[in-house]
């Protein structure tokens, strides 16, 4: 076998033996000591070609069986999973739906192989401030439930929740200081007092 062939398939070999299921193409240069980000490129685009890898967006490369969650995560950085997504998963708000939610720098929704990804702009302050965020073994950054409820609280003034009971409401509390808004304190305060 060529040593060219061999490399080649040590790219397929590496990422598919690495545990994450979404790559930038800078983690695959650093996974497989790569530093000619152009010809690695082109690599990596043959594999798409034949199907080995996926492209579900620019500068990043999947596993077939990707994990959309992981996706949401990788596009826009720093971003977290939170609001309705983590909300309707604990039974906080009853309404499917099948998209997924984000915080992140800045506002988009993408459509990536079926998958609605919904990305809401927040305060740059509160992005970065990592209480009550999960960061999981997969690299997904998840939002507690409490978190993702004074997420939704900050963005959304008029939005309705079925079931307040799974939230810890000491850690909700615990939480508010990080929105600085005395606004959503109030409007906080009164939603667990009465809901």
């Amino acid at each position: 076998m060529y040593s060219s062939q061999k490399y080649n398939q040590n790219i397929v070999l590496s990422v598919y033996r690495d545990k994450r299921t979404v790559f930038r193409l800078n983690d695959i240069a650093m996974l497989v000591g790569e530093t000619n980000f152009q010809s690695l490129n082109k690599k990596l685009n043959y594999y798409v070609l034949s199907g080995k890898l996926l492209n579900p967006r620019k500068g990043i490369y999947a596993k077939p069986d990707y994990n959309p969650e992981e996706l949401v995560c990788i596009i826009y950085t720093p971003s977290y999973i939170s609001l309705e997504y983590v909300l309707q998963k604990s039974g906080v708000i009853f309404q499917y739906d099948s998209g997924i939610t984000a915080v992140s720098y800045l506002s988009r929704t993408i459509e990536v192989n079926g998958n609605s990804l919904r990305f809401r702009k927040i305060k740059g302050e509160i992005l970065v401030n990592t209480a009550g965020i999960n960061r999981q073994a997969d690299h997904i950054n998840v939002a507690s439930p409490e978190r993702a409820f004074l997420d939704l609280m900050y963005l959304n003034t008029e939005y309705y929740f079925d079931n307040l009971n799974p939230l810890n409401k000491k850690y909700v509390y615990n939480l508010l200081p990080i929105y600085q808004s005395k606004t959503v304190s109030e409007r906080v305060k009164k939603i667990l007092h009465y809901g």
